[in-house]
């Protein structure tokens, strides 16, 4: 955690501080607890504002600063702290209980971020951040010096926020180079050659701590051969002065853009090796009614298809390395399969979204390492990967 913030404080926000008819004073309540981060001069930080939501669509950034000082700093016995915020366009958008997070993430920076009340991206953080539910007041977490490993649920966390992971694996640079240079190959070929770097793991016994780990693995392959592209991009510079900012804006699009992308297939490329070790038959990428395509079909597509396979006997399973506002997309993509499953590496979706996913009949896939990010009430209707497999092995 402390590669990433020094501290944080997490509250809810209180009307007076997010709605301008009821105050105009921009500034967060209950604050006293955080001198142990913002010590007690007078300082202005510059801070990145974020509101999040579970629909992804509905992101809003924007910069600002907070100021940080003693209102009574002149009386000899008394102290009053007070922190704010310039006005910016996140706290505008926040509503009265939205939970909110101040982080600090360098000596004079500050980042403020503000997830709608109920939603997953609320619980991710208070999962991260190992805070209680919150209340009116801040709860202020010091990181300085907290040097245990996130895990893989909170890098996606982190990576979510827009931070840059700053993990690579310098150990494999020169082999990298080596194999492919300074171009990105095709993302089943990655996939398999990261798997070719993992030991001790079985996709037989233990399908879940594999998928991880094989995931883990191609991640930071995957950074490590993008920085040095990066790296030799930006020294040459974009267009003929080297400065062109349109070039440079497209450049870093297609960076963002391939990294969604290949997360995504190597998910699904990984799933079908564990589904091929396990003797799974399917098909990927079949299509269904109106030209839908489910990222699996058990056992297959022709079965599907054919109108003397029972129905019973038919599963689907759709892929999303984040379903947030996207899960519904599965609903509508098998129509003989009435109960549909759906895997991914999401962790800590809220309760609110896991109950509805049920309603639909929607049975949510986890993978084991990702399962204790959900509150103990709502494990119970999860599945685990190596459950899913144990049900289509049943059939």
């Amino acid at each position: 955690m402390s590669k990433y913030f020094l501290g944080v404080g997490a509250k809810r926000l209180s009307s007076v501080e997010v709605q301008p008819r009821s105050s105009n004073q921009h500034e967060f309540n209950g604050v006293g607890s955080f001198k142990q981060l913002l010590g007690t001069e007078r300082i202005t930080f510059t801070a990145k504002f974020i509101y999040l939501s579970d629909n992804e669509e509905q992101t809003i950034e924007d910069t600002g600063q907070l100021t940080w000082y003693d209102a009574r700093e002149q009386h000899p016995t008394r102290s009053e702290y007070r922190l704010y915020y310039t006005p910016n366009e996140v706290i505008r958008t926040a509503k009265a209980s939205d939970f909110v997070i101040v982080a600090k993430v360098g000596e004079t920076e500050l980042m403020v971020i503000v997830a709608a009340t109920g939603s997953t991206t609320e619980r991710q953080l208070i999962w991260l951040f190992g805070l209680h539910e919150p209340g009116g007041s801040f709860e202020v977490k010091d990181y300085r010096g907290d040097h245990r490993d996130i895990g893989y649920a909170g890098r996606y966390i982190i990576s979510s926020l827009g931070i840059e992971l700053e993990e690579t694996g310098p150990d494999f640079r020169e082999i990298l180079l080596g194999r492919y240079g300074l171009t990105m190959p095709k993302t089943k070929e990655f996939s398999a050659f990261a798997r070719s770097t993992v030991k001790d793991v079985s996709p037989i016994e233990d399908p879940d701590a594999t998928l991880i780990a094989w995931l883990q693995r191609e991640e930071l392959l995957f950074r490590t051969l993008e920085r040095e592209i990066v790296k030799q991009k930006l020294e040459q510079g974009f267009g003929e002065d080297g400065s062109d900012v349109d070039e440079f804006i497209s450049f870093s699009l297609s960076v963002q853009n391939r990294r969604k992308a290949r997360a995504g297939f190597a998910f699904e490329n990984n799933l079908a090796v564990i589904f091929d070790s396990n003797h799974i038959k399917y098909t990927q990428g079949g299509r269904t009614e109106r030209n839908n395509k489910p990222d699996f079909l058990f056992p297959g597509e022709v079965e599907y298809h054919s109108p003397v396979f029972p129905t019973e006997l038919l599963s689907m399973l759709g892929v999303k390395t984040t379903s947030k506002d996207r899960w519904r997309q599965v609903l509508a993509e098998a129509d003989r399969v009435p109960r549909k499953h759906l895997i991914t590496l999401e962790p800590a979706i809220s309760k609110n979204q896991t109950e509805e996913m049920a309603a639909q009949n929607l049975q949510l896939v986890i993978p084991l390492p990702l399962l204790d990010t959900y509150r103990e009430d709502q494990q119970a209707g999860l599945i685990t990967l190596g459950e899913f497999i144990g049900f289509l092995k049943s059939k």
